[in-house]
């Protein structure tokens, strides 16, 4: 196939022409600094409340509690460490999972090294966390529960609801990163009982570089970033309007189509789950395979390695990961797939394909064709795969 075929959602998506569309007057025209005074100026604060409005309502959150970042690392970053740094004389103690994503993982260990004390739960072979273990981790220190709302390589979605129960049990606070459910998910942060929620405008087809922590009212969160009044004395810097304006465009358009996307993205990888792991022997699904993200496959090829079958597929003109973009390049295998209990020689064999609504049938079955082809050729250059068919023929 000519055409470029793009399955690499989850690490960033194609921007909307709305979304571009949406963006441009406020480089050229409307390009004033919403902290000036003037009228020119107020022209753009309004926009950007406006946008804060919209992105608010799509989780069923108060305006005043988004606060705009520069995505969700930085989102995940701020949760975490004001949330400690506010709550150190009540106590040091934080629990998230062991698969989480590193810009959590990596926040959790900074603080460990300057005291703080971190408890990193198990997660079954699915993916999805114990939640009498959660149950049982608490203590009377216990300031922070970080736990993603669905993880951004095997697609396996949290059970948030009871999460969000358990915290405000023990009175204790609850931050998600969002960033792979946001929008693809309904998302109530009231219902769901979540304090602090982290999302990135790259991940629903609006630009980089911009993404929002939401806060709830009440919740003591010092300032992460200082040097202004923007964004309510609390992160400082001139708002980055054009970007804020693309993200509430982008969101505007995935929350008014979320059903017909979820359809068309389940129809789509039903039918490429069913065809690799009928077709191609020794291969395994990793995550739940019904409690996952719509777009989300991940599977664990037996005698091949990962970045091979990547770099081969690519040959083939078709785009796809072995797991988190921030990752790559790492020669260990994924810590999320090593979490689900994978010995490493399984792990190194992986692969994630993320899908959008813009895929199409005839793309899907061109890349299970050409896993077929590739899986095949790399074992056929594997002795370790020669010496389990001998041992397989003796029998």
């Amino acid at each position: 196939m000519e055409n470029k075929i793009y399955l690499d959602n989850a690490a960033t998506t194609k921007v909307r022409p709305e979304v571009v569309e949406t963006m441009l007057p406020y480089f050229t025209e409307q390009y004033g600094n919403p902290s000036s005074v003037y009228e020119f100026a107020s022209q753009s604060k309004i926009a950007v409340d406006e946008a804060r409005e919209a992105i608010a309502k799509s989780i069923n959150a108060d305006k005043p509690d988004i606060y705009f970042t520069s995505g969700g690392t930085e989102a995940d970053n701020w949760a975490i460490v004001a949330t400690a740094e506010a709550y150190k004389d009540k106590g040091n103690h934080i629990i998230t999972s062991k698969f989480e994503h590193h810009a959590v993982l990596h926040t959790c260990e900074y603080l460990e090294r300057r005291g703080y004390e971190v408890t990193y739960i198990d997660v079954n072979e699915n993916g999805i966390i114990d939640l009498d273990q959660l149950k049982n981790e608490i203590r009377p220190t216990t300031i922070l529960i970080t736990i993603m709302f669905a993880n951004n390589e095997i697609g396996t979605i949290q059970p948030i609801k009871e999460i969000g129960q358990i915290a405000k049990d023990n009175n204790v606070l609850f931050h998600t990163d969002a960033v792979q459910a946001y929008t693809h998910l309904d998302i109530d942060v009231k219902d769901l009982n979540i304090d602090m929620l982290s999302a990135s405008a790259h991940k629903l087809k609006g630009p980089k570089g911009i993404g929002f922590l939401y806060i709830r009212k009440g919740i003591k969160n010092r300032s992460f970033i200082h040097g202004g009044a923007q964004e309510r004395r609390r992160r400082a810097g001139t708002e980055n309007v054009p970007s804020i304006m693309g993200f509430a465009k982008a969101v505007e358009i995935n929350m008014a189509t979320i059903k017909e996307r979820t359809e068309k993205e389940l129809e789509l990888r039903n039918i490429l789950m069913k065809r690799v792991l009928s077709e191609v022997p020794f291969t395994r699904l990793n995550g739940d395979k019904n409690r996952r993200l719509s777009n989300n496959l991940n599977f664990s090829f037996q005698f091949i390695e990962g970045e091979s079958l990547l770099i081969m597929l690519d040959m083939k003109n078709i785009c796809a990961s072995s797991g988190s973009a921030c990752t790559s390049g790492a020669l260990d295998p994924s810590h999320v797939l090593l979490s689900i209990g994978l010995p490493h020689e399984i792990a190194h064999g992986s692969l994630r394909l993320t899908l959008c609504e813009e895929n199409t049938e005839e793309e899907i079955n061109y890349t299970v064709d050409m896993i077929k082809e590739i899986v095949q050729k790399l074992r056929d250059m594997s002795p370790l795969y020669e010496d389990f068919i001998k041992k397989q023929n003796r029998r």
